[in-house]
C-alpha cells in the first residue's frame, strides 16, 4: 500500500472538498500511480498545475509515487519566475490560441473582439475539442474539469467566473493577456484576421447612408463581412475598456 501526503495551494483548493482545503492530508494511492493520476483523482485538472514538488524536488506528471512521499501542488505563479523549475510540460505555447467549449460562446465572442484567435462551435464534443487543441496547440477554455483531465489536453484553463465579461477579465489577469490585445483585428463571426479594404470598394457593397458616413473599413476574406467604426463598434469598444483595466 502506498500512502502519500498532499498539499494544494492557492486557487487549486477550489477544486477540493472543504475538509482538504489549505491543509496537508494523507491519501492512499494505487500502486504505480503517477503524480498526474493522483492530482486528477483528487479533483484538480492537470492543466491548472504549474509546479509539482515531491519531497521538495520539482518533478513531472509522470513521476511515480512511493510510500511516504510528500506532494506539493502549485498553480500559475504571477509574480515569481520559476521557469527553471518547471517540469510538468514539455514547453510553453509560443502563440496564444484558444478553443472554447459549448458553454463559453459569450467569452469566445469577447476574445475575438479583443483580437485573440478563438475557435468556438457549440457542436464540438469534448473529444473534438481535445483533438483540435492538441493538433493546433490551443489552450482549452472550459468550466468542465473532466474535459481538462483528458490526456490530449496539455494547456487549458478552468474558467471560474460565470458571466462573459467577468470571464474575460479573469483570463486577462490569469494569463497576462493585456499586452497582447489587438481590439477589432479579427472577424467576430469566423475568427479570421481582418484586412483593410479600399473605401470605394466597400461603399459599393453598402447602403449609401452607411458607406459615405465612414472613411475606413475592414474586410474578412473568409466570410466577406465588412466592419466599420459605427455605433456597434463604439458599443463594443465601451464594453472592452473597463474589462481591460485593473479592477479597483
Amino acid at each position: 500500500m502506498v500512502r502519500a501526503t498532499f498539499r494544494f495551494y492557492e486557487e487549486l483548493n477550489d477544486f477540493l472538498p472543504a475538509e482538504r482545503r489549505r491543509r496537508e492530508f494523507d491519501c492512499i494511492c494505487a500502486r504505480a500511480a503517477t503524480t498526474k493520476h493522483m492530482v486528477e483523482a483528487l479533483g484538480v485538472p492537470h492543466t491548472e498545475v504549474e509546479l509539482l514538488l515531491v519531497n521538495g524536488e520539482s518533478v513531472g506528471f509522470e513521476r511515480l509515487l512511493a510510500d511516504g512521499d510528500r506532494v506539493a501542488v502549485y498553480p500559475k505563479f504571477e509574480r515569481l519566475d520559476i521557469s527553471s523549475l518547471l517540469k510538468v510540460r514539455n514547453r510553453p505555447l509560443r502563440v496564444l490560441r484558444f478553443i472554447a467549449d459549448a458553454h463559453l460562446g459569450g467569452l469566445a465572442h469577447l476574445l475575438r473582439m479583443a483580437g485573440f484567435d478563438t475557435l468556438y462551435d457549440n457542436h464540438f464534443d469534448d473529444l473534438q475539442i481535445a483533438e483540435i487543441a492538441a493538433r493546433e496547440q490551443r489552450i482549452v477554455l472550459t468550466r468542465d474539469r473532466e474535459l481538462l483531465k483528458r490526456r490530449l489536453v496539455s494547456h487549458g484553463c478552468y474558467v471560474h467566473a460565470r458571466k462573459p465579461a467577468e470571464q474575460l477579465r479573469e483570463l486577462c489577469q490569469r494569463l497576462d493577456l493585456t499586452a497582447s490585445i489587438k481590439p477589432f483585428s479579427r472577424c467576430l463571426h469566423c475568427n479570421l484576421p481582418l484586412h483593410g479594404i479600399d473605401a470605394q470598394e466597400a461603399r459599393e457593397r453598402l447602403p449609401s447612408r452607411i458607406g459615405y458616413s465612414y472613411s475606413q473599413f475592414m474586410h474578412c476574406h473568409g466570410c466577406g463581412r465588412l466592419y466599420w467604426q459605427g455605433t456597434h463598434w463604439r458599443s463594443m469598444r465601451a464594453l472592452l475598456k473597463p474589462l481591460l483595466t485593473p479592477a479597483d
